[in-house]
């Protein structure tokens, strides 16, 4: 069994996008610029958040943050999503999920210039990405991709069950692993709560990608021996000897199902910093204007 250590090849992917970045710079060139608007103070959001602009940092980008308290208007909130649209020095920008009830997700995202949308949540990047078409593809799917480069996993022609099918990762990652390049040319199978034989689909998958939110759900009888496991859960559960108060926990029952694989993430440790890092690359490629202009 090989564990996946998205932590450190989190840390080369950022150490390579600064070698770069500083590369730019020497050359006369602009430092790219992540700003990233955050709305309230849930506990997960603000963690989040405070990653990505310590990432900007260890990658030599200048980051933006702009907080609004819970109570901000859909209205307030559109009008700085459009100035950020329209301010030349910011290559990209995000707007941290989930909001708040009183305003419209999906509205803030299709408000977002495509061309600035690092997340990838766009409607014209998520269709680009689906017939596969340059384009942001959404941060956690993006790392995925890369841990299973990095570890040169077989994907050509594979069973993969991807559990969950969210606008976030589910529907991303099941398009990505059946497109005609590597890492794909798999036979991709989506599960959900409304699916039948999950149990029996999951024991007959060479790779397992768990993205529904449901801590310790993937049990050792759901995987076959040699599967790739790549958990994408992070729930926090509350644990007492934790100084936080809560244990990050994933979708995989991780002690049980590990040593049947050939290859597992961690949770923490795995898909997590992945995705942020991928937020990253996203963000060089907007300042280097690699897919738009």
């Amino acid at each position: 069994m090989t564990l996946i250590d998205g932590k450190a090849i989190s840390e080369q992917v950022k150490q390579e996008i600064a070698a770069e970045v500083a590369e730019i710079v020497a050359r006369g060139g602009k430092r790219p610029h992540l700003a990233a608007i955050l709305v309230g103070h849930d506990g997960g959001s603000e963690t989040y958040v405070a990653a990505k602009v310590k990432a900007c940092e260890v990658c030599g980008f200048k980051s933006s943050l702009i907080r609004y308290e819970a109570d901000v208007t859909e209205k307030e909130l559109l009008a700085k999503v459009r100035e950020l649209n329209e301010d030349a020095d910011v290559d990209g920008f995000i707007v941290q999920l989930p909001l708040p009830k009183h305003i419209s997700e999906q509205k803030v995202i299709e408000t977002i210039d495509y061309r600035k949308d690092v997340d990838g949540f766009h409607p014209i990047n998520v269709g680009r990405m689906s017939i596969g078409l340059p384009c942001y593809v959404s941060a956690t799917p993006n790392g995925i991709l890369e841990l299973l480069k990095r570890y040169q996993i077989e994907t050509s022609g594979k069973k993969c069950v991807v559990l969950g099918r969210s606008n976030i990762v589910g529907k991303p990652m099941a398009a990505l692993m059946m497109q005609k390049a590597y890492p794909g040319d798999a036979t991709v199978t989506v599960c959900h709560s409304r699916s039948k034989d999950l149990v029996k689909e999951c024991q007959e998958a060479d790779i397992i990608i768990a993205a529904l939110g449901q801590p310790n759900f993937v049990k050792a009888e759901m995987v076959k021996k040699g599967a790739v496991v790549i958990d994408v859960g992070t729930t926090r559960v509350p644990d007492t000897s934790k100084k936080s108060g809560f244990k990050l926990t994933g979708d995989v029952k991780f002690d049980e199902v590990a040593p049947k694989c050939s290859f597992i993430t961690p949770v923490p440790g795995g898909v997590g910093p992945m995705t942020i890092v991928s937020l990253m690359k996203n963000t060089l490629l907007a300042g280097k204007k690699a897919i738009y202009q």
